[in-house]
């Protein structure tokens, strides 16, 4: 338990180190806007009522290495916990053996969700030599951001493609972040 502990207090340490040394470098004084989902499919059914074209979302102008960077780090910082408690779980002495096993199920399932997201954002690096790629995998919907300036309708099919290979039957929500 000490252990866990000292891993989590050195994760939020250095994840507060982080935070701290992009505030003080940030050339606008740490202002930044983060877009919802709910105000990205808002901005893009505003861009279709103005007769632009958006089936490909430009999702902030936040610097896409920043972005990308917090992204990746909420990401591995949310499934630590998890894996963390799942971890508890199997440990525990007073869970049963069903309590267990589902655990190890969901254990299995995070590993492998990680596994697929990596093995995804090099295979599609490697296909199109774009910039960066970020994967997330949900419960019921892989998103897939790219940094590139543009994205074709070839380009996002192709990606589409390569998750369904990857993960199946789901939904899949690719969009591009421009490079500054």
């Amino acid at each position: 338990m000490v252990k866990k502990q000292t891993v989590w207090l050195l994760t939020m340490l250095s994840l507060l180190i982080v935070l701290s040394v992009y505030y003080m470098t940030s050339p606008d004084n740490g202002e930044m806007a983060f877009i919802q989902d709910t105000e990205l499919e808002q901005a893009a059914s505003e861009g279709e009522m103005n007769g632009e074209n958006a089936d490909d979302t430009v999702i902030s102008q936040v610097s896409t290495d920043e972005l990308f960077a917090a992204v990746r780090l909420e990401m591995k910082n949310k499934r630590d916990k998890m894996e963390e408690q799942l971890n508890a779980v199997m440990a525990s002495t007073t869970a049963t053996i069903q309590e267990k096993a589902e655990a190890t199920e969901k254990l299995d399932s995070l590993q492998d969700k990680r596994s697929k997201e990596a093995i995804l954002e090099k295979t599609i690096s490697a296909g199109v030599p774009y910039e960066d790629v970020l994967v997330r995998a949900e419960e019921n919907t892989v998103h897939v951001t790219v940094k590139a300036n543009e994205l074709s309708k070839s380009q996002t099919r192709e990606i589409m493609q390569m998750v369904s290979d990857e993960f199946g039957d789901i939904p899949v929500d690719v969009k591009f972040q421009p490079t500054k």
